[in-house]
């Protein structure tokens, strides 16, 4: 019987933070996958390589980790006052499905790079050496990000010595404010549960003290401690132990529900990327995956964080947002972790090492509000052309 040859689409494969993806240009993809919806999903994972039983993505540009299953949409922006608007597809490895619920912070720091390189900034504002300012409408949340991008010789400068934990070689530095980063979804506050620590009830685990916020990305955070851990674990401390991680997944779930995430506790399996889980401790010295020692002076914190199921070897970007958003807050578990009062910054310690992130908070008429929170990343392409699947995949 015949078969449908493949098709080749523009694409780009980028680093941005911790992360990987697949870049796309709307414009550049096939029509039926320029809207929303079963063509565009199916495609994108075909691009991917997923579902995969085998767990390993091996047919597709996907890395079999959640920090390289994922996919980016870039357009030029809608919105007023903004460049470009940044769609971000966090792919499942073993499932057909593709979240679109909220941000990738890692990949926020390529979307700068990748818009000036396919002209979707105008000319005017990228200089011939110095900064470009990038202002990106993130369309899963609707918030803005800046991102500033350096430019030598008007290029994008992707090479220098910033170097960031979890990234084996340095790159340069991108920085990224992320404005706003409460989630408006969740009726403009910040603790959808109107308190900035509660009592989180999971069955067959316990009543849990976890502070829950929706900034960055809706983040659960509890204390180590009480989950019998000690806030120092590496990946293969977690994830080679399926009861662990079936634990984090009812947790996850549950509070999921509680957040007003989900209606009900089956639902959180058609909601993965969101909400995260995190957990905290106070500072400690620890040996990082790479055998770099961090030492309590090092940091504020210990946190570690899951996404996709697994924990991650460092720490998503819009965790980070959530951690340094929680931190500035007096009484959640991150800043109490951190040794509580007030804060306009923290570092702390992950599996791969340690990272910056700024937040201011105030309280306004009774709700915390965070202007903006702010980090480095580094971001460069790896690789561009044409990416290839099946004619009739999608």
């Amino acid at each position: 019987m015949p078969h449908v040859p493949q098709i080749k689409i523009p694409a780009t494969y980028m680093r941005g933070g911790t992360s990987k993806g697949v870049f796309f240009s709307l414009n550049d993809m096939p029509e039926s996958t320029q809207v929303a919806g079963a063509a565009r999903d199916a495609f994108l994972l075909r691009v991917i390589g997923s579902p995969d039983p085998y767990g390993k993505q091996t047919d597709g540009m996907g890395g079999a980790t959640s920090s390289t299953s994922k996919t980016v949409i870039l357009a030029k922006s809608s919105q007023p006052d903004h460049d470009v608007d940044y769609l971000f597809g966090q792919v499942a490895i073993d499932k057909a499905f593709v979240d679109w619920s909220g941000n990738c912070g890692n990949l926020s720091a390529a979307v700068g790079a990748f818009a000036i390189n396919s002209g979707l900034v105008d000319a005017s504002r990228i200089p011939k050496d110095g900064i470009a300012t990038v202002r990106i409408w993130q369309a899963n949340i609707k918030k803005t990000i800046i991102a500033y991008i350096p430019i030598n010789n008007g290029t994008v400068q992707e090479t220098g010595d910033f170097e960031l934990d979890g990234v084996t070689f340095p790159a340069a530095e991108v920085v990224l404010d992320f404005m706003n980063p409460a989630d408006d979804d969740a009726g403009g506050s910040m603790f959808p549960t109107g308190q900035v620590v509660d009592d989180l009830e999971v069955p067959g685990v316990g009543t849990l003290k976890a502070t829950m916020i929706n900034a960055g990305i809706p983040t659960i955070f509890i204390n180590a401690c009480d989950i019998g851990y000690t806030g120092s674990e590496l990946q293969d401390d977690i994830n080679n132990d399926d009861k662990a991680l079936a634990m984090f997944e009812t947790i996850r779930a549950y509070g999921a529900v509680r957040m007003g995430l989900i209606e009900t506790i089956d639902q959180a399996a058609g909601r993965q990327h969101t909400p995260k889980v995190a957990f905290v401790a106070a500072p400690q010295a620890y040996v990082s995956s790479s055998g770099k020692a961090v030492t309590a002076a090092d940091i504020d914190l210990r946190v570690r964080a899951l996404s996709m199921g697994k924990l991650h070897h460092a720490m998503m970007g819009t965790a980070a947002v959530a951690i340094g958003t929680a931190a500035a807050i007096p009484g959640t578990l991150v800043n109490l972790a951190a040794g509580g009062g007030e804060r306009d910054a923290v570092r702390f310690g992950h599996p791969s090492g340690t990272l910056r992130v700024g937040a201011e908070a105030s309280l306004v008429e009774g709700d915390w509000v965070v202007v903006k929170a702010s980090m480095s990343r580094s971001a460069r392409v790896l690789m561009e052309g044409w990416v290839r699947v099946p004619g009739d995949s999608f």
